[in-house]
This record gives C-alpha cells, sequence and structure tokens, in this order.
C-alpha cells in the first residue's frame, strides 16, 4: 500500500481506457474535531460525516481559490447542515437539530424533509456561484448525484458513508470524450463503472484502503491512483473577524449590547465554541479603529 501522509485524505484516480476519473477521501481526525465540538445524536453525525466527504471531494474536482461552502436544510429535526471547505484543504462543519425529535434510525427524508441542498463556490478573486436542488434523495449520495444532473450536466456518481468515527466518500466523473469516441461505447463503458461501483458496501468503503478498494471493483480495469493530497480541520474564527462584526450593527446597537448583557458581549463561535468577549472600552476602540467617533464616556 502508498504510504499515506495522514488520516485526512483525498485520492484521485483514473481510467486509463475510459472517459471517466475518480476521487476518495478518507476523514478521520477532522471528523473527530468537528464532532467534540457539540453533543451530536448518531444519524445527525452520520449525515454531518457524509457532508463532510461530499465537501472534500468536491473541492478536489474544482480548480479555484477560495471557499466551498455546502448546505443542506429542511423543515424537519435536522434543520442545517453546513460545511465550509477551502481551497487550501481546510474543512470545518455544523448542525442544527432537535434531538427529542430524532429517531435513531430515522431514514433522511424523516430527518430532513421538505429539504433543499445548496452549493455555493465563494471565490477569492471573481463572481460568487450558488446552485440548489431539492434534497430528494433516499441519502446524501443520492442527492448529490441529482445536484450534478440537475445543475451541471456532468455524468458524476457519489457514494458517501460515515459512523461517527470515520467518513469516506467516492466519486466516479464522466470526462470529455478523447478515448471513446463512439457515443454508445462511450455510454457502456460509464454504465460499467457506475454498476461496478454500485457493488462496493459501506462497511468496505468504511473499511478497506483506497488500493484495495479499487483493486477489489477494477481489478480487470486499467486504474492509476495518484498521491493522496492531505486535509486538516480549521476554523476560520478570530476575534478580528468578531469585531468586524460589531462594528457591522453600528455604534449605538453595539453599545446598547454591552449594557444589556451586562458589561461584555460575547461572540461564540458555532463552528468551535470559541468564545470572544469584548467590553466597552473594546467597542470604542473597535469604532475608533474603523473612523468612527465614539462618546469620551464609552469606556465608562
Amino acid at each position: 500500500m502508498t504510504d499515506l501522509p495522514d488520516t485526512d485524505f483525498t485520492q484521485r484516480f483514473i481510467f486509463d481506457e475510459s472517459d471517466a476519473r475518480g476521487e476518495m477521501v478518507s476523514l478521520e481526525r477532522s471528523y473527530a474535531e468537528v464532532l467534540a465540538k457539540h453533543p451530536y445524536p448518531e444519524p445527525v453525525a452520520q449525515l454531518l460525516g457524509e457532508l463532510m466527504a461530499a465537501a472534500a471531494l468536491l473541492v478536489g474536482t474544482m480548480k479555484f481559490d477560495g471557499l466551498l461552502i455546502l448546505q443542506a436544510r429542511s423543515e424537519g429535526p435536522i434543520p442545517l447542515l453546513m460545511i465550509e471547505c477551502s481551497s487550501e484543504r481546510e474543512i470545518r462543519g455544523l448542525a442544527r437539530y432537535e434531538a427529542d425529535q430524532i429517531a435513531p434510525d430515522a431514514a433522511l427524508a424523516d430527518l430532513m424533509p421538505n429539504g433543499v441542498l445548496a452549493l455555493t463556490v465563494d471565490p477569492t478573486v471573481g463572481q460568487r456561484y450558488q446552485g440548489i436542488v431539492d434534497l430528494d434523495g433516499k441519502t446524501l449520495s443520492e442527492c448529490f448525484t441529482n445536484y450534478f444532473v440537475m445543475s451541471q450536466q456532468v455524468g458524476t456518481k457519489f457514494w458517501l458513508n460515515a459512523d461517527g468515527q470515520r467518513a469516506r466518500g467516492m466519486l466516479l466523473q464522466q470526462l470529455p470524450a478523447d478515448r471513446i469516441k463512439d457515443d454508445e461505447d462511450r455510454a457502456e463503458s460509464w454504465r460499467h463503472c457506475i454498476a461496478l461501483a454500485d457493488t462496493l458496501k459501506a462497511e468496505e468503503l468504511l473499511g478497506l484502503d483506497n488500493e484495495t478498494i479499487l483493486h477489489r471493483l477494477y481489478h480487470e480495469d486499467p486504474v492509476r491512483l495518484f498521491d493522496a493530497q492531505t486535509l486538516h480541520f480549521h476554523c476560520s474564527c478570530s476575534r478580528e473577524r468578531s469585531g468586524n462584526a460589531l462594528v457591522s450593527l453600528g455604534l449605538e446597537d453595539a453599545q446598547n449590547l454591552v449594557v444589556e448583557h451586562g458589561g461584555n458581549i460575547e461572540i461564540d463561535c458555532q463552528f468551535c465554541n470559541q468564545r470572544y468577549l469584548f467590553d466597552a472600552a473594546d467597542v470604542a476602540q473597535l469604532f475608533a479603529g474603523a473612523g468612527i467617533d465614539t462618546p469620551s464616556d464609552t469606556r465608562h
């Protein structure tokens, strides 16, 4: 087996005789970091892990500098799942849920009824893009496959699994016609790749290394597995960003919040639970730094 640099990585592969490529992801440490921040029930932890795997796979397919944001929203016991993954391969995530409404064996449709899946690409330079589709699959894997059918018109299929310890995923994607020119032969080759991947069981995806999985699925097809690319958990929150959020409220509202909260404004990061405190002196300094005059008694 190829030496892998970490527990968290994506790894690309390509079919030498077909117009198709694939990517696989394994997340352990970053998944554990996300789950450690909140006491998520098992079904929530599973869906959050699957969404993390999907985000990591998607970042691997896109060439951009910036941030990929995945959101699954619904009117059910899990109103929000959210993952952010940067082009620097830094990932974080959170979920909102009603614990008393979540049955251990509930299906996605029960946990997230009337849901939508939103994919947002927020590049460092250039225009923000967002695509939204209904959350209408039986699983998140189906939902992401449907997303590409609806919005991208590129043959793409996802396999996602998570068990609270490890989040794993695989995608296959069609490439422009190159090796196979005939349309019928090309369609049959794609069906062949998908049919074999569909035999992959959840326990195999979660428990086996990438080389073993690819050998089990495609031992009769020439497949090249590329070097792994690492990912890691990182929260982009900071005191500066929290301060900027206060400045955006306006001076009067910020000062009122200080009074209402007994002398300190607490800003908690929902992703990592980091807490930032701002007192009256901090608020005065923030607005002075933003070029906004504050009354002389603001510090008292």
